[in-house]
C-alpha cells in the first residue's frame, strides 16, 4: 500500500528517532548469539545490558544514549587470525561471525558483503597518489551498502519477536528493509520523503512494503514515522543507532577491505557522510583488528560532505564535539541530506582519533565527480556515494597527501539508482 500525503532524494541516511519497543524480547526463534558477544553497552551513561532486555536506545531514565554491542576479544584469542580468515571463501559477510551478535544460522540473510575493492589508476594518477581503490558497495543485493546493516538488525526483529518492522528513510534503507523483511517473513512500514527516487520508491512496493510518501525532506518522513511507531506498538524500529545492530553490520566493510589490501592499512579512507553509520562501523571495526592484533595502526577516515548540508565538516572546523543543525538543507544528494546527525560526537570521535577529517564540495563537483569515475574507471556511483570522491579530490588540490599514498573511496550505491540524476548532470552541461 502506498501512501501520498504531498506530491513533490541515499548512502548514510537515518533519522534518528528515539521510539522503541521490545518487540517481543527473549523469544525462542533459535537464533543464537556468537560465544564472544556480551551484550550492549550505552555510549553516554556506560550501563552494560542484556541484549534482550534493551533491544534499542538505552532504557535508563534521562540517558536514551546509543546502545553498542560489546564483545570478549580475550576469549575470541588465536581463534580468530589471518590464515583462519583467509581459509574461508569471500562469499559474505558472515565469513566475520565470531564478530557479530549474531551466529551465521538462522540469519535473514542473501550473502550480503563481500563486494569488490577495485584498483583505479587513473583516478590515482589525477589525484596525485600512489593508489586509488573504491570498495563498491552497489553490488550488494538491493544495491547498497544498507544491506550490511539490515540483515543483522532484521535478524535481531527475529529474534525478539517481531512480526512488523518499521523505519524512516531517505530511499535506500528503506527499499533495503523491505527486501529483508520479505525474506523473513515480516511486514515492513515503510516512511520516505517524496524526493526519493523513483527506483527505491518502486522497490519497496516490489517487496511488498508498505509504504509511506511523505512531503518534504528526511525530517518530515522521520516525524511522520514516529506517528506511526506511536500508534502501533508492536512494530520494531530499524532506525540508524535506534537499533544497535545497523551500524555493527557495516563494520564489515573494514574487515573486508583490509584483507583485500593484504592487510596493509590504507592511509586515507573517504566515505559519504550523513547520518554516519557506515563510518563509526568501520572505526569500530579499526579498533577491534588493532585489539585482536589483525593491524596495529587505524586509517585516517575523511567524512564527505555536500556543501549545502555539512554539520559534520562546520563541527569539525570549529573544534565542536558535536554539530549545531543545518537549518536549510540543499543538496541532490538525499542520501547525506541529513541536517540534525544524532550520532555526530562518534563521528568527530572516528575522524579525530584516526587523523582524518571533514570535507564538503557542492553538488556540481560531486555529480562532476560521480560522471569522471564513470568515463575514466567504468564504475557507476550513486550521487551521494560521488561526495567521497569529490572530497577525495579536494583534499588532493588542498595537500593533504604528500603523493605515496593509499586512498579508498567508498562507492556505497550502485549509480543506475539515480541514473536520470547523473543523466541530467551531464544534459546541463551540454553532454
Amino acid at each position: 500500500m502506498t501512501t501520498e500525503t504531498d506530491p513533490d532524494r541515499d548512502s548514510d541516511a537515518g533519522t534518528d528517532g528515539k521510539s522503541a519497543t521490545d518487540g517481543g524480547a527473549g523469544t525462542d526463534t533459535g537464533i543464537e548469539t556468537t560465544a564472544a558477544f556480551t551484550g550492549l553497552d550505552c555510549r553516554d551513561c556506560g550501563t552494560h545490558f542484556d541484549p534482550d532486555e534493551a533491544t534499542h536506545r538505552c532504557p535508563n531514565a534521562d540517558c536514551d544514549g546509543i546502545l553498542d554491542p560489546t564483545y570478549d576479544y580475550d576469549a575470541l584469542g588465536a581463534a580468530l587470525d589471518r590464515e583462519t580468515l583467509a581459509s574461508r571463501p569471500f562469499e559474505s559477510l558472515w565469513r566475520y561471525e565470531e564478530l557479530l551478535p549474531f551466529t551465521r544460522t538462522g540469519a535473514v540473510s542473501m550473502d550480503e558483503g563481500a563486494t569488490p575493492l577495485v584498483d583505479c589508476p587513473k583516478l590515482a594518477d589525477e589525484m596525485g597518489v600512489e593508489r586509488v581503490l573504491i570498495k563498491d558497495e552497489g553490488r550488494n543485493p538491493t544495491g547498497t551498502f544498507k544491506d550490511r546493516g539490515q540483515t543483522l538488525a532484521v535478524t535481531a526483529a527475529l529474534r525478539h519477536g517481531a512480526t512488523d518492522v518499521a523505519l524512516a528513510s531517505a530511499g535506500n534503507a528503506g527499499q533495503s528493509a523491505s527486501a529483508y523483511a520479505g525474506r523473513a517473513g515480516l511486514d515492513s512500514h515503510i516512511y520516505l520523503p517524496s524526493r526519493s527516487g523513483f527506483t527505491n520508491k518502486a522497490m519497496v512496493n516490489v517487496h511488498g512494503g508498505d509504504m509511506n510518501v511523505v512531503g518534504g525532506r528526511i525530517d518530515a518522513a522521520g516525524a511522520a514515522f514516529e506517528e506511526g511507531l506511536a500508534e502501533h506498538d508492536e512494530w520494531y524500529p530499524l532506525q540508524t543507532f535506534v537499533t544497535p545492530y545497523r551500524h555493527e553490520g557495516t563494520k564489515t566493510m573494514y574487515y573486508e577491505l583490509v584483507e583485500q589490501l593484504d592487510w596493509e592499512v590504507p592511509d586515507a579512507i573517504c566515505y559519504p557522510t550523513g547520518g554516519g553509520v557506515g563510518l563509526v562501523g568501520m572505526y569500530k571495526a579499526a579498533q577491534e583488528f588493532t585489539e585482536l592484533g589483525l593491524t596495529d595502526e587505524l586509517p585516517g577516515f575523511y567524512a564527505a560532505q555536500s556543501a549545502g548540508c555539512a554539520p559534520i565538516v562546520e563541527a569539525y572546523n570549529e573544534g565542536w564535539d558535536e554539530h549545531e543543525p543545518v537549518e536549510t538543507p540543499d543538496t541532490i544528494c538525499g542520501g547525506i541530506e541529513i541536517p540534525d546527525p544524532g550520532a555526530s560526537s562518534w563521528i568527530l570521535e572516528a575522524i579525530r582519533e584516526s587523523d582524518g577529517g571533514a570535507v564538503a564540495t557542492d553538488d556540481t563537483e560531486i555529480l562532476d565527480a560521480a560522471t569522471q569515475v564513470a568515463q575514466h574507471e567504468g564504475l557507476e556511483m550513486i550521487p551521494t556515494a560521488a561526495a567521497a570522491a569529490s572530497g577525495a579530490w579536494e583534499l588532493a588540490e588542498r595537500g593533504e597527501f604528500s603523493g605515496d599514498e593509499t586512498v579508498v573511496i567508498l562507492n556505497t550505491g550502485t549509480g543506475n539508482k539515480e541514473a536520470d540524476v547523473l543523466r541530467s548532470h551531464l544534459m546541463s552541461q551540454g553532454i
